[in-house]
């Protein structure tokens, strides 16, 4: 018997056993209820409706039941350990996070390897050693509580930070004293979505935050109502002072940032997901400390994305789409801040404009050629400087910094390289390196490449493709498709150890750049929102195709994986197409596309997904929700839910009640089951342990249903 003989053999013989295995299986039994909602005339019953409440004894038991049956299945597979063992290895290498300057003094994150969390670090220069300004993993046992934002005041002194725990986007923030490391009596709570800015002075910093949730509702009941503080040092936060609020739009929030003079507040005001937002500027008094007063509107719209780049007296340069669907740079003055008067700077090009800042004296625009970052410096008068060169196809971020600066740090990544880390110096614009991290990952094994799919209706899309070299196409290659679509996110291709491991084990990793991300501006992501948001399954479904027509894998070895919209995106596309996969893992996913705005922060993902409350919106919804157009008699694929009971971004009710659903429908033999991390959230935050833990266990899943070993 030839190799590949042998090799079609184990691999019948490994899917026999799992379906055998899958077989076997007896899920929880979960109670129905008669629930049914009136949607426009539309009946649509709702039988585990129960399962939303997440503190009730009956929801905790199912979760135990769940855990126990899809504990002892994973436990059973004799990939578990090998990937868990593989995926650790991949992921013990130092992470460092992008590098800023304030007081004098450089600050970043490392992670030695395999920390539970970063570490933050201080250094007066960047020769010298760094020293601890923040330990995390010291904050708890477990590794759950994270470092979920920080600020330094202008001079340095001192760390505002915030920490959230179990993977809440709940924050509470906190002050240290960097010269004693000991932490001041100042304690903000309920603070959500929200960072903190320090006034000039250092008296005291900006930050957002909701009333607090009534007893029982922290994790589930809607956030409405953001109000904007000014927190004085040594003060009780009962005193805080209240800069804004608006009683009658309960869907404002808001952001602040200092201008680069230390003269005004610049209030960014949000309503929900989308991109368009609102600009206000508060003037600071003349030693730049809060000064009570009304904010001047720049635009309250809410027609387009307004970004300030740079705010010097009454000159405000802005990133916009209004007019200009890709982006372009617009200079306002403040005097007159009529959209007419306003000047453009640098137009509109044939590419994405998807990042801008300020620094050195220039402007360093970040734009996106078929999902690939380009770098393009500019003077302050729009006139085009340079480019940047970069190592190659991949994406770059950062270049963070003040007007006056001399330097600046980025960081560039791609599917098989991870993140370097650079430092530009803005006098000369060289570029040197400041970390580059060493892995056992051997990119010089692998090869990656960007290739272009045609969709359902013609449009086009780039996928980028990675793996080891010298692949043979003959259409047996396991493959993990990875996407998202949605919220303006773009899909850039960078490192990611769950892809390096994948590969590692024999199999092709793509990532899609589908609709309803950002990777070709405003006009691509509103062409995967609300009545079109079926563009996005069709780009994926395209892309599945695709691998297989070109014979890089075939149905049975295609997984497919996304988070959170990607969840939705996942579940939706297998309830169209199950016969085109062999395998799918939806991560905290919306699954119910009915109720999402109901829960914490659902109703800001209007803007994106329609509202069932709209007649047109909810016929749309109703055709691709995952949880309401599960097919029976129709074999999916093996499937793994993931979520965890402490996610209060997308709530867990969703994979509870898809799971709940999906096993009651018959859709074959391959397992359905669901893994619900406890003590987690939505995935920021989360503890390296528990990181390898749930993605191997993600990848051991997959390579169980496709009988992959010898990794």
């Amino acid at each position: 018997m030839t190799s590949r003989h042998t090799l079609a053999t184990a691999l019948a013989l490994g899917l026999s056993a799992l379906a055998v295995q899958a077989q076997g299986l007896s899920y929880p039994d979960t109670r129905k209820v008669d629930q049914v909602d009136n949607y426009h005339g539309t009946q649509v019953a709702d039988p585990y409706r129960w399962l939303e409440d997440d503190n009730s004894a009956e929801t905790k038991a199912w979760v135990k039941a769940q855990n126990a049956v899809t504990d002892k299945f994973l436990e059973a597979m004799p990939q578990r350990l090998p990937v868990r063992k593989l995926y650790t290895e991949l992921y013990n290498f130092e992470k460092f996070g992008i590098p800023f300057k304030e007081g004098g003094r450089y600050f970043w994150t490392r992670n030695d390897g395999l920390q539970q969390q970063s570490v933050l670090y201080t250094a007066k220069s960047l020769k010298d050693q760094p020293q601890v300004a923040l330990d995390p993993n010291t904050l708890s046992k477990d590794g759950t509580v994270a470092l979920s934002g920080l600020a330094i005041s202008h001079d340095g002194r001192m760390l505002a930070y915030g920490i959230a725990g179990a993977g809440s986007d709940w924050q509470t923030w906190k002050v240290r004293d960097l010269a004693t490391g000991k932490d001041l009596p100042d304690q903000i709570e309920w603070v959500k979505f929200s960072n903190a800015v320090w006034t000039p002075d250092g008296k005291g910093f900006f930050y957002a935050r909701y009333d607090a949730p009534k007893p029982g509702e922290a994790l589930t009941g809607a956030n409405y109502f953001q109000k904007l503080y000014y927190h004085r040092l040594g003060s009780a936060q009962s005193e805080d002072v209240l800069v804004m609020e608006n009683k009658n739009e309960k869907q404002w929030g808001f952001g602040a940032q200092v201008s680069d003079d230390d003269r005004a507040l610049i209030i960014n005001v949000w309503k929900g997901s989308g991109r368009k937002n609102g600009l206000l500027v508060l003037p600071l008094d003349d030693k730049g400390g809060f000064k009570p007063g009304q904010p001047k509107t720049v635009t309250l719209d809410f027609d387009a994305e307004y970004t300030p780049v740079l705010m010097l007296g009454q000159r405000l340069i802005v990133k916009t789409d209004k007019d200009a669907p890709r982006g372009r740079l617009v200079a306002i003055d403040l005097a007159n801040p009529a959209p007419a008067q306003w000047k453009t700077l640098v137009a509109e090009g044939k590419d994405a404009m998807v990042g801008a800042s300020a620094v050195g004296g220039k402007l360093v625009l970040s734009y996106l050629a078929d999902a690939s970052t380009q770098v393009r410096v500019f003077a302050a008068d729009g006139r085009h400087l340079q480019d940047l060169t970069l190592p190659g196809v991949g994406t770059a971020g950062g270049f963070g910094g003040r007007w006056k600066d001399t330097e600046t740090f980025f960081s560039y990544t791609s599917l098989v390289a991870p993140g370097e880390v650079y430092r530009l110096d803005l006098g000369s614009m060289k570029t040197e390196l400041f970390k580059r991290p060493k892995t056992a990952f051997n990119p010089e094994e692998f090869e990656t490449r960007r290739e272009f799919v045609t969709s359902k209706d013609g449009t086009r899309f780039p996928i980028f493709i990675a793996h080891k070299k010298g692949l043979k196409l003959d259409g047996s290659n396991p493959t993990l498709l990875y996407g998202y679509g949605g919220f303006n996110v773009p899909m850039t291709p960078g490192y990611g150890v769950t892809a390096a491991t994948w590969m590692r084990m024999g199999g092709v990793y793509v990532l899609a750049s589908i609709r309803g991300g950002g990777e070709y501006g405003a006009s691509w992501h509103e062409a995967g929102t609300k009545l079109k948001k079926q563009n996005v399954f069709d780009d994926f479904i395209a892309a599945g195709e695709w691998l297989v027509a070109n014979k890089l894998t075939q149905p049975a070895k295609l997984a497919i994986n996304g988070g959170s919209n990607g969840g939705l995106l996942v579940g939706a596309v297998v309830n169209q197409r199950p016969e085109l996969f062999g395998a799918a893992v939806p991560q905290v996913g919306v699954m119910d596309m009915l109720r999402f705005h109901k829960f914490t922060i659902g109703w800001a993902w209007v803007p994106d997904y329609g509202s069932a409350e709209n007649a047109e919106e909810f016929k749309a919804l109703i055709k691709y929700s995952p949880l309401h157009t599960l097919q029976s008699g129709k074999r999916y694929p093996a499937i793994l839910v993931t979520t965890g009971d402490h996610d209060d971004r997308v709530v867990p009710a969703h994979s509870f009640k898809y799971t709940a659903a999906l096993q009651a429908t018959d859709t074959g033999p391959a397992p359905k089951l669901i893994r619900i991390e406890t003590q987690a959230g939505h995935g920021a935050g989360k503890p390296t342990s528990k990181i390898i833990e749930e993605r191997a266990d993600m990848l051991a899943f997959i390579a169980n249903t496709f009988g992959m070993g010898g990794f």
